[in-house]
């Protein structure tokens, strides 16, 4: 892996033996164990594993979705991505601009993970908020660098490649956070299973201190060297590249394209424990059953974008993703049957795999490669952001009506995201897809 300070002569991706040149580079490998490190923080930090954690610890929903805003600092990483993009870490500069954001960042999740299983909800939750804050913009850090140094290391010829390993590593990561966070706290409880995350994250670490440094791209651009320039240039780069209409209402087409997918996030858990399953019912079918599927459906998408483009994809993306939810109704209408669990976690993690790979897929095209980490963080943000702060009051929107309705009324959200894409149908150019083929998707609820 750590073979050089430059990448090797070019070389051709096409055709099935360029796919296992790509595979089998060593930069593959490195993704598939930066993406395991990715994933791994997200759910029992930012989502499912923690709003179980808390439900089974015996607070109210209204209580869980306004401690899921703590980890908002996922949804705000463009805010201090200009300073991933500009300099290095100062502690660990020595390993280069972007391993020594990966390293600090890295270091700090699994800390904070080993902070948060020694915590007790029952008796406060200020510690707890705390370190989710804490480990929650850690892992968004982590994940811009992430972000960058995928699309540096490697010509646009093998991104598919790393895409994938990426995509496949970033799911065994939520398999192992989620399925076996939920098993460990089964049998072993809860500070068990926080421990056992805590120390998995050396294995990114591992490949961050042995992998090599991107080589810098050459700038197209003059960049400004001040503080103020860091920030500002990203943003006036994609208003410059694509006009102000077009720009803003792509950022909200962006914002809304998976809303009705992330606003029921929160209460997924302890819809599932409402509905009567126990902790490894839930492992099992959400975090392994599921997980898979959302791996397979994320592939479909890259292949969906290749053959068709993207605006036929972009369609059927969001559309599935507003349909999915009403799966949940087959769970509401039939607690405990394990039957109805699988059948909306299939439509559910399917759809979601798929419109995860299109939006990354669509948002890498928008990117502009002298401010990698700025401006794709910046429409990963917006593609959250929604969803995550209406999420925030999903508990007291579902102990005002009922499951039910939650998931039907967040079904109907997809109509603003239909109609802005009608808006930028025609606008839309298909020659943008990009050649990868997959797309890492984004964290799932």
């Amino acid at each position: 892996m750590s073979d050089g300070a430059t990448e090797p002569a070019p070389v051709s991706y096409k055709g099935w033996r360029g796919i296992r040149r790509a595979f089998g580079t060593p930069s593959a490998f490195v993704m598939l164990l930066l993406g395991f490190g990715s994933g791994l923080p997200f759910l029992p930090i930012a989502s499912m594993t923690l709003s179980t954690r808390l439900r089974d610890d015996g607070l109210d929903l209204g209580s869980i979705g306004l401690i899921s805003l703590a980890s908002f600092f996922y949804l705000l990483k463009f805010l201090w991505a200009p300073l991933i993009d500009r300099y290095a870490f100062p502690l660990t500069a020595f390993l280069g601009r972007r391993r020594s954001w990966l390293l600090a960042s890295q270091l700090v999740v699994g800390a904070s993970l080993a902070a948060l299983a020694l915590v007790r909800p029952d008796l406060g939750v200020g510690s707890l908020v705390g370190w989710v804050l804490v480990g929650s913009f850690a892992g968004a850090t982590q994940d811009s660098a992430v972000d960058a140094y995928r699309i540096e290391i490697a010509p646009a010829s093998a991104q598919a490649a790393l895409a994938a390993t990426y995509t496949l590593g970033y799911r065994i990561g939520l398999i192992l956070a989620g399925a076996g966070a939920l098993y460990l706290a089964e049998f072993r409880g809860w500070t068990a299973a926080y421990l056992g995350i805590a120390l998995l994250m050396l294995l990114p670490v591992v490949a961050t201190l042995v992998c090599r440094e991107p080589v810098a791209p050459e700038a197209t651009v003059e960049r400004r060297i001040d503080v103020i320039g860091a920030f500002w240039q990203p943003f006036t780069s994609f208003f410059s590249r694509n006009g102000l209409a077009l720009g803003l209402v792509l950022l909200a087409f962006v914002g809304l394209f998976k809303f009705p997918d992330q606003v029921i996030g929160v209460m997924a858990g302890p819809f599932y424990l409402d509905a009567g399953y126990s902790k490894a019912d839930i492992a099992t079918v959400s975090k392994l059953y599921g997980i898979w599927l959302g791996i397979g459906g994320a592939f479909l998408g890259g292949v969906g974008v290749a053959a068709f483009g993207f605006r036929r994809m972009l369609l059927l993306a969001v559309v599935g993703v507003a349909l999915s939810n009403l799966a949940f109704l087959l769970m509401a209408r039939f607690p405990s049957e394990l039957w109805a669990f699988y059948a909306a976690i299939t439509a559910d993690n399917l759809f979601q795999g798929f419109a995860g790979t299109v939006l990354v897929a669509f948002m890498s095209s928008l990117t502009d490669r002298n401010f990698t980490a700025t401006q794709y963080a910046l429409l990963v943000s917006l593609a959250n952001l929604p969803g995550k702060f209406v999420g925030g009051v999903s508990g007291y929107i579902v102990e005002a009506t009922s499951y039910g309705m939650f998931f039907l009324s967040s079904a109907l959200t997809v109509v603003p995201a239909l109609l802005l894409l009608g808006w930028l149908w025609p606008r839309i150019a298909e020659s943008q897809a990009p050649p990868a083929a997959g797309a890492a998707a984004l964290p799932p609820h």
